[in-house]
């Protein structure tokens, strides 16, 4: 397992962490915490965009 193979790892094991508080954010937690839980799914879907874009550079 080389460098790219565990960021692409790491960039789909984030994107499914992320949809998962989405949706938790959204049909389980419908008032305020709802929205923190989005957000930080929105922010995981921005490390693993950055996670992404760091295969084949390092």
């Amino acid at each position: 397992m080389n460098k790219n193979t565990v960021l692409a790892w790491a960039t789909f094991i984030m994107i499914i962490v992320g949809i998962g508080l989405i949706v938790l954010g959204a049909f389980k937690y419908e008032d305020v915490a709802g929205w923190g839980f989005a957000s930080v799914g929105i922010g995981f879907f921005a490390i693993a965009w950055v996670f992404n874009a760091l295969k084949g550079r390092v």
